[in-house]
């Protein structure tokens, strides 16, 4: 334990940042004012566009995200990242879903997701293919009967005669996969009960493929999703897929413990979760006071009766500490503190819960003109909803949080 995290004389690990690390130094402003830009002048006209028309993201918008190193936050600058840390991944995550939680989404899909190659050389390659944004992929963890249970995924890969893998299997909710470079893939190479816990055996995959089709051995349906569009979403099956040895990943994890990987990403994608339904609240709720002054009954602007502006207020103390909460959990994950994972937990929960009521407040404000697809605030609602679902629905967090507090 390093001098920063010394113990009280109760005992208690002290895990609460000062203030002066939680601020917005001129580079992370800067950074933040970039991402603000493009988001409302680039993404948000074209979000507006294709959201109704259910239209996945363009890729000239890829290409600006590539050319602005927003898939290279992660990254370090030795293979043309831009060598930052989670709070500004997030930092740019909750400027890109304030516009169109998609493409807040897609980043995860480079910043160094599936570039663990065993070999040197090539990991490097990806590395650079990543922070470009010309290594995009898919996450392929989930299935029709392993979700929140990820231990539980039963897609097989065991060893060919040449060395290499065949597997086999049904992934379901994998989001890009059609228009991914690479599928992201975890499955199993032993039967649980063969190690010391289920997950034991489970190994994370390099899956190559071309963007625009799925490679031999894989079939894909889209999943007819009620909101966030920009990204189809797709079930795979997973029928005699041959891969080479090197497809294994190298996680620094012992053989068969891929799962433990797995873990630590889900950890960063709660905190850049709960960032991105920060976005997606705060998104209806400046749109919810702009309407409110412009739109008038009785007279005068809604914005003139208490009752809307208590309700704004409340809306806005909420993002402000469903904020507080994700720069809290990012700065401790970047620190590499006690109870980051935990930390997570807390904001992805909080946030997404913050989120699905602010959204639905918002929409309340707009009256009927929120139930129709002329204004944004119906892409807030809807977004907004699935973030207290995927990367670990509520109930999960608050499992986690709970086992923390009692073991």
């Amino acid at each position: 334990m390093t001098d920063t995290w010394k113990r009280r004389g109760l005992g208690e690990v002290t895990t609460a940042a000062p203030v002066d690390a939680l601020a917005l130094t001129p580079e992370r402003r800067a950074l933040q004012e970039t991402a603000r830009a493009f988001a409302m002048e680039e993404v948000l006209p074209v979000a507006d566009e294709l959201d109704p028309r259910r239209e996945d993201i363009p890729a000239p918008l890829l290409d600006r995200l590539g050319d602005l190193g927003f898939f290279g936050l992660l990254v370090d600058a030795e293979h043309g990242g831009q060598g930052l840390g989670v709070f500004e991944y997030c930092l740019v995550s909750e400027e890109l879903a304030r516009a169109w939680m998609s493409v807040g989404s897609i980043i995860a899909r480079g910043n160094g997701t599936g570039c663990a190659s065993p070999d040197p050389a090539r990991r490097a390659e990806l590395l650079r293919a990543s922070a470009a944004g010309r290594w995009i992929g898919a996450i392929a963890f989930s299935e029709p009967h392993a979700g929140s249970d990820l231990a539980g995924v039963e897609c097989t890969a065991r060893r060919s005669e040449d060395g290499g893998w065949v597997v086999e299997g049904t992934k379901r909710w994998v989001g890009h996969a059609l228009s991914a470079d690479f599928l992201h893939l975890l499955a199993r190479t032993r039967p649980p009960g063969e190690g010391e816990s289920r997950s034991d055996g489970l190994e994370l995959f390099g899956v190559t493929k071309e963007r625009g089709t799925f490679p031999d051995g894989v079939t894909g349906t889209p999943i007819d999703k009620i909101g966030y569009f920009g990204l189809t979403t797709w079930e795979l099956t997973l029928e005699g897929l041959h891969l080479p040895a090197d497809a294994l990943q190298d996680t620094g994890q012992a053989e068969g413990q891929g799962f433990k990987d797995s873990l630590r990403w889900l950890g960063t994608a709660r905190v850049q979760t709960a960032a991105r339904a920060v976005g997606l609240a705060r998104g209806a709720l400046e749109d919810a006071v702009a309407y409110s002054r412009r739109r008038e009954q009785f007279g005068h602007p809604i914005a003139d009766q208490q009752a809307l502006r208590h309700k704004l207020a409340d809306m806005a103390a909420a993002v402000d500490a469903a904020r507080a909460l994700w720069w809290h959990a990012a700065w401790l994950l970047d620190e590499g503190a006690p109870g980051g994972d935990v930390a997570a937990s807390s904001a992805k929960l909080f946030a997404s819960e913050t989120a699905e009521r602010v959204t639905s407040d918002a929409l309340q404000i707009f009256g009927g003109n929120g139930y129709t697809t002329e204004h944004s605030v119906e892409r807030y609602w809807r977004d907004a909803r699935l973030t207290t679902i995927f990367e670990g629905t509520s109930e999960i967090q608050r499992k986690i949080i709970s086992d923390a507090l009692l073991t």
